[in-house]
Parts: C-alpha cells; sequence; structure tokens
C-alpha cells in the first residue's frame, strides 16, 4: 500500500513537472495595488505630489531644450542610480539605470543604507554631453560617468575623482566654459561639534577630466548661522542667475529638522553669503498629526523650463502614522519663486501641497493605482531591483519570459550581506494590496519561495512555502525585527500541495495582514487563508533606520551549500 501512494504521488509530479520542481519556484501575475485614498483634482489642469512616488529620494535634474532627465539615490541596490525622463516634470518615465554593469557598480558586503549616494545630473553645452557624479560610500569614494545620449541606456565606467573627499559632489557648467565640483566634506580645521561640515569647490579640467591642482577650498563653513552650530550642511547645487552665483544645500540631517537654504557670491569661487530668507523650504515647525502632511524635506535641486520658470524637485516624506513611513523618501516638485533676488521654494510654515496647478498644460497620464507584470518579456522590466550586485554574469539564478519568473533558491538569506535570490520593488504607497502566484514544490527543510517584504538585513517579513522540521510541507510566515524573530505556520493538506499558490500582502495604516489562497477552477471555491496581523512599523524608516524605503517582490532560499553552484 505504501509503494502503490509513493508511485501515485510520483506519479502527480511527472503530470505536473511543467510547473514544479524541486530546484526552482515559479512566479506569475504579480499585481500590487495603491490603496491610498487618492486626493481628487483635474489631470489637465493639475498634478498631484509626489511625482515619483516610494523610495526615489536625493533628485537632482537638468534640462537639454525641452527634456528634463532627473536621477536618484539607490543605496546598495542594483542596478544604480534610477535615470527618468519628462517634457513637463510632472509625468516621468525611467529610461533605466546609469550604472547597469557589474563593471560600474559592485556592491557586495556592505550595509543596505552604503554604497551609492546623492548622483547629480548636469548637462554641458560646451561639448554636448552629460555628467552624473556620485558617492560610492565604503566602496571607494567619488566617481563620476558620462554619456551623449541617455536615452541610451549606456553610460561610461566610471571616473574616480581622489582629490573630492565628502559625500555629495555635484557639477557646475558656468558658461565661460569652466567647470567647477562642489561637495559635502569635513571642514579645514578639527570639526568643533558632532555634525560640523563644509562645503567644498573644485575647479574641474574637462579636457583632463581631473581636478585643477591648488583650487580646492571651503566656501561654506558650517552652515546658515553658524553661531547656532548648524548641522550636516550637504547636497550642495551651484547656479548662476543673473551674473549672480548662488549655492544652494541641505541643512538640520535628513529627518524631520531637514531644510533646504540658500548663499550666493558675485564669484564662483566666493565669499558666499546667506541670502536674507532661510530656510527657502522645510516643514520641521509644523504641527505634527496635520493632513496629509509631508515631513523631512530637504535635498533639493532647481530647474528652469524652457519659458524661464523655475521649479525645484526634492525629496520628502509622507507618514501613516507620527512619524512612521515605510515608502523611504520620495521625489516632489514645486515651482520656485524669487524675492530679493533669491530662489524661494516654499514659504517656511506653509505645508507643501498635495494638489497644484501646472504651468506646462499636459494631461497627467501617470497610473498611480499601482502596477502589476505578467513577465512576458524576456527581461525584468525597470521597476525590478536586487539586493546588491548578482555575482554570476550569466544570471543563471533567475530566468523571465514567457509569462513566467523562475527564480533558483540559494543559501544566501535576507539577512546576509550578499546577494540573495530576491527581485523586488519599492513600496509605492501608505496603504496597499500585493499579490504573486506561485509553483514550487519543497522537498525538504531548508527550502523555501515566496514573497519577501524587505527594508534591510535586520528588518523583513517573508510569507511563503517550505517544509518543517517535521517534514511537512506547510506555509509560513517569518519576521524579523532586529534581534526578535517569529515564524508562524499553516499545514498544507495533502490534495492541495500540487495546487497553484497565490500568496497575498495588505498593508493598511500601521498593520500588516499576510493571507494566501489555493487557485481553483471556481473562483467561488477559493478560500483565503490568513496569519496574525503584524506590525507594519518594522518596515519604517523609524523603526528600522537608514536612508531607504520598504521593497516586496519574490524571493527563494534553501540551506543546500550545492545550490550556489
Amino acid at each position: 500500500m505504501k509503494f502503490i501512494r509513493v508511485a501515485a504521488f510520483c506519479s502527480l509530479l511527472l503530470a505536473y513537472g511543467h510547473c514544479f520542481s524541486q530546484e526552482k519556484a515559479v512566479f506569475s501575475n504579480f499585481f500590487y495595488h495603491n490603496d491610498d485614498k487618492t486626493t481628487e483634482y483635474d489631470p489637465n489642469e493639475e498634478y498631484l505630489n509626489p511625482v515619483i512616488r516610494g523610495f526615489y529620494p536625493d533628485p537632482s535634474v537638468c534640462r537639454k531644450g525641452e527634456d528634463f532627465y532627473l536621477v536618484n539615490s539607490s543605496f546598495a541596490y542594483y542596478p544604480g542610480i534610477p535615470i527618468w525622463h519628462s517634457t513637463d516634470l510632472v509625468n516621468w518615465k525611467q529610461l533605466g539605470y546609469v550604472l547597469n554593469r557589474k563593471s560600474q557598480l559592485d556592491i557586495k558586503d556592505v550595509r543596505m543604507s552604503r554604497a551609492v549616494y546623492a548622483p547629480d545630473i548636469q548637462f554641458n553645452e560646451q561639448n554636448n554631453t552629460f555628467y552624473v557624479i556620485y558617492t560610492t560610500v565604503d566602496m571607494g569614494g567619488n566617481f563620476y560617468v558620462k554619456t551623449t545620449n541617455p536615452k541610451s541606456n549606456h553610460w561610461s565606467d566610471p571616473i574616480p575623482l581622489p582629490e573630492v573627499g565628502g559625500i555629495d559632489p555635484s557639477f557646475f557648467f558656468d558658461i565661460d566654459g569652466k567647470a567647477y565640483i562642489v561637495n559635502n566634506d569635513a571642514p579645514s580645521y578639527p570639526a568643533e561639534y558632532d555634525g560640523h561640515r563644509a562645503i567644498w569647490i573644485h575647479e574641474f579640467d574637462v579636457k583632463t577630466g581631473k581636478i585643477v591642482k591648488g583650487t580646492s577650498k571651503v566656501i561654506i563653513d558650517k552652515g546658515t548661522n553658524p553661531e547656532k552650530k548648524p548641522i550636516w550642511i550637504e547636497g550642495p547645487h551651484l547656479y548662476r542667475v543673473n551674473n549672480k552665483y548662488y549655492l544652494m544645500a541641505a541643512e538640520g540631517g535628513t529627518a524631520e529638522a531637514h531644510s533646504e537654504v540658500i548663499f550666493s557670491a558675485d564669484s564662483v569661487m566666493g565669499p558666499y553669503k546667506q541670502c536674507p530668507i532661510n530656510p527657502i523650504l522645510t516643514q520641521r515647525n509644523l504641527q505634527a498629526g496635520r493632513k496629509d502632511a509631508v515631513t523631512c524635506t530637504g535635498h533639493a535641486d532647481l530647474v528652469q523650463d524652457i519659458n524661464g520658470n523655475w521649479f525645484s524637485v526634492f525629496l520628502g516624506c509622507r507618514p501613516y502614522k507620527d512619524d512612521f513611513y515605510n515608502t523611504g523618501r520620495e521625489t516632489f516638485l514645486l515651482p520656485v519663486t524669487w524675492n530679493d533676488e533669491q530662489p524661494i521654494i516654499l514659504k517656511e510654515g506653509e505645508s507643501v501641497p498635495m494638489k497644484l496647478k501646472k504651468s506646462m498644460l499636459r494631461p497627467e497620464n501617470r497610473d498611480l493605482t499601482g502596477n502589476c507584470d505578467d513577465f512576458m518579456a524576456n527581461k525584468l522590466s525597470n521597476q525590478w531591483n536586487f539586493i546588491r550586485t548578482p555575482q554570476d554574469p550569466t544570471n543563471k539564478w533567475y530566468q523571465v519570459g514567457g509569462g513566467k519568473l523562475t527564480i533558483t533558491p540559494r543559501p544566501v538569506t535576507l539577512d546576509s550581506y550578499g546577494n540573495p535570490s530576491f527581485i523586488g520593488e519599492r513600496v509605492i504607497s501608505k496603504e496597499y494590496t500585493a499579490t504573486v502566484h506561485l509553483d514550487y514544490l519543497p522537498l525538504k527543510e531548508g527550502e523555501f519561495a515566496g514573497m519577501a517584504c524587505f527594508y534591510n538585513d535586520e528588518h523583513f517579513y517573508t510569507l511563503g512555502k517550505t517544509v518543517n522540521s517535521k517534514g511537512k510541507m506547510v506555509i509560513r510566515l517569518s519576521g524579523r525585527n532586529k534581534d526578535k524573530t517569529f515564524s508562524e505556520e499553516q499545514l498544507i493538506p495533502n490534495k492541495k500541495k500540487l495546487s497553484e499558490l497565490v500568496l497575498k500582502v495588505k498593508q493598511v495604516g500601521d498593520k500588516m495582514q499576510f493571507s494566501y489562497f489555493f487557485q481553483e477552477a471556481k473562483a467561488e471555491n477559493k478560500i483565503e487563508m490568513k496569519f496574525s496581523e503584524q506590525d507594519a512599523t518594522v518596515l519604517s524608516t523609524k523603526v528600522a533606520g537608514g536612508f531607504t524605503g520598504a521593497y516586496i517582490g519574490m524571493y527563494a532560499s534553501t540551506t543546500d551549500k550545492d545550490m550556489n553552484k
């Protein structure tokens, strides 16, 4: 009798062989729905903030003709530096990534909030070339790449700038053909207090691609009102307007006290004086708990459209409760006004508006309802990222196309500093529902495939199919919050072991609900099975720390070391 049962089970395995494999997990029909209550607006006349949702911080923007290009920080996710294109500053289409080859960016053995910081993009009219300059923290310092066609998705290999220290470098190309780099670094003498930083300037030789010797100097020490010991002056950008030079920078740290400040000078090398009105952007003194609150605003950039109108892109956060937000720092857009010969992004005391009139009247065509992927294309779409750089140049651990994303479990887990078998996208809303279909047959303990909600190596949830210590096939929900871990599991009935599984994650406020159901021939037979409600703040910046945001995606792992070969 035992032989008959085993034979019958093996026959089932053969019958379902096109779907199931003991080595591979097959995902299909990923769906993410934005459940936020959206502000009503007229897309022909108005736009909504943020213009780029989810963990897309530190925006930098430039223009060539009628085309705008924007880049964001990516930290330890790969590919690095998402790049966007727009003709109206509202409707942004992702072109791809600036750093999309292992030769450009090889992230390994670093924490998630290290690696690629604060890229700056500029167009040099003198040589018709675009430049992106950035910092790789714990990975060699400051570099730049260049291209004559940002739509080609091919940038040069990184060019090092050993003379430029610190972080947050940016280019400035003057009308006389000279070029400069400004950056955050330690002052030229021992720092007087924690957070005491300076802004440096260096002349850059475009022809040689190097810093001109003897030109490096501090142009801003401490920040605005230095007698008050301001902290973390960073993210500098230089502009020339009406033969006057403006140095704009973030100040106050990237949390709720964040702000943007401005200085001016008659010469690019200074001396710079703070403008009469500062800060020119902040939300730090506004009442907590206000409706549609945006916090942490700063790290801005300015751009002028073809009609001479000025705009600013900057980062901000949308809490769902108190100071808790899982979407990280997002990209916002506001028109800029000029007052007393200086720019002002937002008057102090005013809230960042979620709905604004558009100056460039093109209908807004962003899909704010969410996204999906049927995996029909033979390459991953731009929404997907890896944790650190895949070390296998052929990426044999995943295949995509024909309606399937196939992932091979490897002995690399989410709490390691490696590159696990995880493919995820940014969480782009405060509330959402996400589902994915899974075909997978684990045969022994330690084999797992399913969904992962990930913030960093110490803060994540996983929901999927595995075999427990008793040899039983189960659906398991696991989580980690720093040093605390938990696990719940539900037994899979024998008759459901070969059924296609649908995994589901739903966030409402500060709560997360994990559930699943088996795909049935008749929809009315579907029964959703739920796990206990979980704490969504585990995936928030306030709890997890760092500078990134929450991801959701597909994940597989194993304890079998041979699967890493």
